[in-house]
């Protein structure tokens, strides 16, 4: 059963401040994915970052865009028009925004000091990742369609 990592049930507007457990656990049977902006530069930029490190290739990915990436996105009650957070399924659990990014880099080797960050109080790391989220586009520029992965990428992307 998958529970997000941040109780509400699945599709509630506070999904990052509290637990979700998905409505149909067989649908969301894949872990340790992340979804992301795929039109977003700083998004595909995080992607490529999470690639390189991977060593075990744990981590996926599903873009926000895809058909896979939009349904899982409307199960989280994200706004596929207009994503206000990434997301991480990973060890049965969804985490959003600066859970989300901790969790991934917190698994990454030579990344695991991150964790500490996890003791800044959460509502104040969430406004940090809200504000590079709300700019990501004027910052970091939008690609116009969804960034194509190499070929080592593309066997770690889910459509």
């Amino acid at each position: 059963r998958f529970r997000s990592g941040s109780g509400a049930e699945a599709g509630s507007s506070d999904r990052g401040e509290k637990a979700m457990t998905l409505r149909n656990t067989n649908r969301w049977a894949d872990d340790s994915v992340i979804l992301y902006d795929g039109v977003c530069v700083f998004c595909s930029r995080w992607v490529r970052f999470v690639v390189a490190r991977d060593m075990e290739k744990r981590f996926r990915f599903t873009a926000i865009q895809s058909g896979y990436g939009t349904r899982l996105a409307q199960v989280f009650g994200i706004d596929p028009e207009d994503p206000d957070t990434n997301a991480v399924i990973h060890g049965g659990e969804a985490f959003f925004k600066s859970d989300a990014a901790l969790t991934v880099l917190s698994n990454l080797p030579g990344w695991r000091w991150t964790r500490v960050l996890l003791m800044v109080p959460k509502p104040l790391r969430d406004a940090v990742y809200s504000l590079v989220a709300s700019n990501r586009y004027r910052i970091f520029g939008r690609y116009e369609e969804c960034f194509v992965p190499d070929a080592e990428m593309r066997a770690r992307v889910m459509e």
